[in-house]
């Protein structure tokens, strides 16, 4: 039951993969065209969405772009999708978008594919890359647009080097990369936001929490899920240690 159990999920990543890399070529494609991210949202979506319902019918979805069904709250398997993560970076003509395609079985995040389309590279839960080095002091991705005064702080305890980027998906997949070693956001997020990449990143062996270090259940009737830490183990402790201090001294 275990083989057959884990084989069904390797199935359900290479799906997840493959439908990830063919919305992010069509993705490309109207970037060069019009780079229009509310025609991308739409017809990535529409992508995923009509092949996925044909290859997984019993299962449920949730996606940024489609209206919420509460009847997914009934379902064991729930696919979590966000078709294009980082809409302004998209009609900006950036690279540090993404597409999220996420498997949560019981409220886990069991499967999960994010693909990068301006690198050409999808990376999925089945076969995340071996992490590399750690850099010291250790990098910590922010956001290029809005700085959340808790991570600024946590920053500076640490005495970590701040690097901007643009979408959730970019930010964690930097740090499955090797291209930086914390990813801490609480600026508020929602479940398709986060899901593909906790599944990556949790499947290459790095930390995956609230920023309170309680584990993130997905699935849950609010889709808001308002912080996360992604980043390698070593810097767990720190940094959960930082974000409770930090708040104390904002009380």
């Amino acid at each position: 039951m275990v083989a057959d159990a884990m084989t069904d999920l390797h199935d359900d990543a290479r799906l997840a993969a493959a439908l990830a890399t063919q919305a992010g070529e069509l993705l490309l494609a109207i970037q060069a065209d019009c780079a229009s991210g509310a025609r991308g949202d739409r017809e990535a979506n529409a992508c995923i969405l009509e092949q996925l319902r044909a290859a997984r019918a019993d299962d449920a979805i949730l996606s940024e772009e489609s209206a919420d069904d509460s009847a997914r709250l009934t379902r064991s398997r729930v696919w979590i999708i966000d078709p294009l993560d980082g809409t302004k970076e998209f009609a900006e003509r950036r690279g540090d978008w993404a597409v999220h395609i996420a498997l949560a079985i019981d409220g886990a995040p069991a499967v999960g594919a994010v693909a990068l389309p301006r690198l050409g590279i999808t990376l999925s839960s089945a076969n995340p890359p071996a992490l590399a080095p750690a850099h010291q002091p250790p990098r910590m991705l922010v956001s290029r647009s809005r700085a959340v005064p808790l991570c600024v702080d946590v920053g500076q305890a640490i005495g970590a080097q701040s690097v901007p980027m643009g979408s959730a998906g970019a930010k964690a997949m930097a740090v499955v990369r090797g291209e930086a070693e914390i990813y801490l956001h609480a600026g508020g997020q929602h479940q398709w936001d986060n899901c593909a990449p906790a599944a990556v990143a949790l499947a290459a062996g790095l930390h995956v929490s609230r920023i309170d270090g309680s584990p993130i259940v997905y699935n849950q009737p609010d889709t808001n899920l308002p912080d996360l830490l992604i980043c390698r183990k070593e810097w767990a402790a720190p940094v959960l240690d930082a974000i409770r201090a930090c708040r104390e001294a904002q009380r």
